[in-house]
């Protein structure tokens, strides 16, 4: 109950007996939550974090202390070698952009064996033929194994593709726009251990955007080479204004470096113009807020479950990333919802979210999301393209509070 918001009393009497499934999966994720915070403060503590660290350094930035430790902390919080992070990376498409870009040569050949992978690095790769600067310009070849029926990952497919001088093997953790499972940590290691029996030799590169901190598990303990992911979504904790990291092997972390600023110069050079506060303060609270987020698309997959929409993942799975799905059957309702979360926002609340022709996507997009970040995934946000099956993909919230309740007035606009 809320005195400060109307909310239909079927929804309200829907919302306690969500919360009545959801006791023990809420539980765990706090279970998660706890570990994973332990770690990044050990690692804080391993790293000597100072109020130094917090110094912005100018110019080509010699010698910056707190970048070496920002590094040292997400390596460790990784489970990698090496770490990347900078505010240089102007989304999580910049940063595996720089990974790919960083690692791969001419001749090489890159195999995605998770489908075809998000929309906006489908230009990068140059699959649509028209982006100037691809991999593909550049010869790169690129293959793909597509999913089996039921959005897993077709291991015939993939004895029959990777060959012993394949380059990389790439993997999309999160589902993009697509109702496939998110791959849990597990099914990663599989994925990994097959490939480098495949090819020993090869580079094994997860997207792991949404994914950090859902699972006490890294993604490098399993034989992933070399991963990346946003500041604005999970490892930004919902306080890091723009930025992307770069973590894995220290030879490919540095290849990649060096592709970041200049072959030579590598992680060198790179001033932080005092936005290592930032990054730090977000990177701390970075599992917490994961935590709130997990439990947000919990609590939201039983709630329209009771309500009688499909939903994926449901409240009892276990969870690879922060989110949630929900199949609204048509453009109509899809639009509803959006527009409910929009107006649980702390930030726009008053304003309509329409469907646009947004760049890089290949349908109208409607996007919700009330953020202090502009575009920031951690902090409560829902968007859909505007085709068949009319699902939206709901993610973040910087409290489970919040996030609940924007569950509860999107339905209300359903209503």
């Amino acid at each position: 109950m809320t005195p400060f918001y109307q909310i239909d009393d079927k929804i309200l009497q829907a919302s306690e007996k969500a919360m009545e499934l959801c006791k023990p999966y809420l539980e765990r994720t706090d279970e998660i939550t706890e570990y994973n915070q332990h770690k990044m403060l050990k690692a804080f503590q391993n790293a000597r974090v100072s109020e130094s660290c917090f110094a912005g350094s100018t110019g080509y930035g010699y010698g910056d202390k707190g970048r070496e430790a920002l590094d040292q902390v997400f390596a460790e919080v990784f489970d990698t070698e090496d770490a990347l992070v900078r505010h240089h990376f102007a989304s999580g498409t910049h940063t595996l952009t720089v990974a790919l870009f960083g690692v791969l040569r001419p001749n090489d050949t890159m195999i995605s064996v998770t489908g075809t992978p998000y929309d906006t690095l489908q230009g990068v790769i140059g699959m649509n033929g028209e982006s100037s600067g691809s991999l593909k310009e550049f010869g790169i070849h690129y293959q793909q194994v597509d999913l089996l029926e039921d959005g897993t990952v077709d291991f015939e497919g993939m004895k029959k593709a990777v060959k012993p001088d394949t380059k990389m093997v790439y993997i999309q953790r999160s589902r993009g726009y697509s109702l496939r499972p998110t791959l849990t940590v597990k099914e990663i290691g599989a994925i990994a251990q097959l490939a480098h029996e495949l090819a020993p030799d090869c580079i094994v590169m997860l997207d792991n955007c949404y994914g950090e901190f859902v699972e006490t598990m890294t993604p490098a303990q399993v034989g992933v080479d070399l991963m990346a992911g946003s500041l604005i979504k999970n490892p930004g904790g919902g306080i890091a204004p723009t930025g992307g990291y770069i973590a894995g092997k220290k030879k490919l972390v540095e290849a990649c470096s060096y592709r970041l600023t200049t072959p030579g110069t590598g992680k060198e050079i790179g001033c932080t113009l005092g936005s290592s506060r930032e990054l730090f303060m977000g990177a701390f609270h970075a599992p917490h807020v994961t935590g709130e987020a997990v439990k947000t698309a919990i609590f939201t997959s039983a709630l329209y479950e009771i309500l009688g929409y499909r939903v994926t993942p449901r409240y009892d799975e276990v969870r690879g990333d922060i989110i949630q799905a929900v199949l609204l059957e048509n453009a109509d309702r899809l639009v509803r919802f959006c527009q409910g979360i929009q107006q649980a926002s702390p930030i726009d609340s008053f304003v309509t979210p329409e469907p646009w022709d947004m760049p890089g996507y290949d349908s109208k997009v409607i996007m919700a999301a009330g953020a202090f970040t502009l575009g920031s995934s951690i902090e409560l946000s829902a968007d859909a393209p505007l085709r068949e099956p009319y699902a939206v993909w709901m993610q973040g919230s910087l409290n489970f509070h919040t996030g609940k309740l924007a569950a509860m007035l999107a339905a209300s606009n359903l209503l």
